[in-house]
């Protein structure tokens, strides 16, 4: 990492360092980091928290979606290697796991998600910009509620990738699979698939 974690935390900081420790058997990366701001390090566990909460409108597969296909295009090896390990707990197929970064060749993503997929690479990928027609789009399964959360999620996990490749965050090993960054893609309208 570009900036080493303290030796000493702040009172306010360690309860979470210490659950952390105890539910993957280590604290993560960027928790070290954004432990040195632990009024940063509250809302930004807390902003996720929320966002991840069991009774979120998005169902938990799409948001591991969400959050690994962001984690690839912003190149974060900390993201998708997290991220991925909450994939594979959420999602019930390998190969989906695999195909995600070719999501718009692959014929295991319904509908709903190739139109998740393809507004989060419109929000990451420079260049590109959500349509009218996207959001059109995404109103056949959310309402704007639960647009408003999705949009936050892409949000979040920008920010959250782009911190931690800006300081070479790295993998913990969490994920075995096959799902690190691929380069980005340029296409915005993904083929017709069934929904299930």
């Amino acid at each position: 990492m570009r900036i080493h974690s303290k030796h000493d935390y702040s009172w306010l900081v360690r309860p979470l360092l210490w659950l952390q420790k105890r539910h993957y058997g280590e604290v993560l990366n960027p928790a070290k980091l954004w432990g040195r701001k632990p009024a940063l390090f509250w809302l930004v566990a807390g902003f996720f928290g929320y966002l991840d909460r069991k009774s979120s409108p998005i169902p938990d597969v799409i948001r591991s979606l969400v959050c690994v296909r962001t984690s690839q295009l912003n190149h974060c090896a900390f993201c998708v290697d997290a991220n991925g390990m909450k994939l594979a707990e959420r999602c019930d197929s390998v190969e989906k796991i695999k195909q995600l970064s070719d999501w718009q060749n692959s014929q295991l993503f319904t509908d709903r998600e190739c139109a998740v997929l393809s507004y989060t690479e419109a929000m990451t990928i420079t260049g590109q910009r959500v349509s009218e027609e996207m959001l059109t789009t995404l109103h056949q399964w959310f309402d704007d509620d639960a647009l408003i959360e999705l949009t936050a999620l892409i949000a979040f996990q920008n920010l959250s990738a782009k911190f931690n490749t800006a300081l070479d965050v790295p993998e913990q090993g969490f994920c075995s699979l096959p799902i690190q960054p691929e380069q980005q893609t340029t296409r915005t309208t993904p083929p017709p698939h069934d929904d299930n």
